[in-house]
């Protein structure tokens, strides 16, 4: 049966299937959220895992790994749409971006990571951080050199080619190459707006690819982080949402009830 290789096709409830019709686009199925965490006890367990462990984790780190064990556990959260039909991620996906420097000239590097079922907080610090370095280096890495091949081409050629890859997507057909590295087809991808001194914003979905959930964080003030999720409920309903999102902020508020 054809259909995308990174997904396998679940059987969802007819009015959640009927409105993959009604709702053709992310953005017109889109749905907000926004809570405001109480860090005073994240900050300290932060502190002294740190000195414990003679590592540099931070909030975002927190909140990657805690988001990762969330998709995990409610894993129709872990879920896309794409050609009208609802697919289980085959495994829990995260992109991010880092900037190479905090000016306006310098361009932002994305990163998309693998985050297995049961992995380590300090697992997790070491591979993102070492990622975050790779990626504010200089030179090229392999997304720029395969952006620059595409955008040599002439506009027309490169919009239909994009179309042609959505299209072999939908069917199976897509080179994976392609599909593994894009960091639009992820479980979710996030922007720690606060990394350069901004406020949480709701960010929009892209239509391309098949990334469902969108997360910014703002910056934090008197011990509170505000996170936006902006997230496409043709995958699952808002309640289901709603409650993954509220295990989510318990996590990050108090990771000690997570990490030992």
């Amino acid at each position: 049966m054809f259909g995308p290789h990174d997904g396998q096709r679940v059987t969802v409830p007819p009015y959640r299937r009927m409105m993959a019709f009604l709702m053709r686009g992310r953005n017109e199925s889109a749905v907000y959220f926004e809570h405001t965490l109480d860090l005073g006890r994240a900050i300290p367990w932060l502190q002294e895992w740190n000195a414990a462990h003679g590592k540099r984790a931070t909030v975002f780190h927190l909140v990657m790994h805690s988001l990762a064990s969330v998709l995990h556990e409610r894993e129709r959260i872990n879920r896309f749409t794409v050609g009208r039909k609802t697919y289980q991620r085959k495994g829990v996906f995260l992109s991010f971006a880092a900037k190479q420097q905090k000016s306006d000239d310098h361009p932002l590097r994305t990163i998309k990571r693998g985050f297995p079922a049961g992995e380590s907080f300090a697992d997790v610090v070491d591979a993102t951080s070492g990622e975050v370095d790779s990626a504010r280096r200089p030179e090229r890495n392999a997304m720029d050199k395969e952006l620059g091949i595409l955008l040599a081409l002439p506009g027309f050629l490169l919009a239909f080619l994009l179309g042609v890859m959505k299209r072999l997507y939908a069917w199976g057909l897509a080179p994976r190459s392609l599909v593994d590295t894009d960091p639009l087809y992820a479980s979710a991808f996030l922007a720690n707006l606060g990394s350069i001194g901004l406020d949480a914003a709701y960010h929009h979905l892209y239509e391309h690819g098949n990334c469902p959930l969108f997360v910014t964080l703002g910056k934090i003030d008197d011990g509170k982080l505000t996170i936006k999720y902006t997230y496409d409920e043709r995958v699952e309903d808002g309640l289901y949402c709603a409650k993954a999102l509220q295990l989510l902020k318990a996590r990050i508020e108090d990771p000690a009830s997570m990490i030992a």
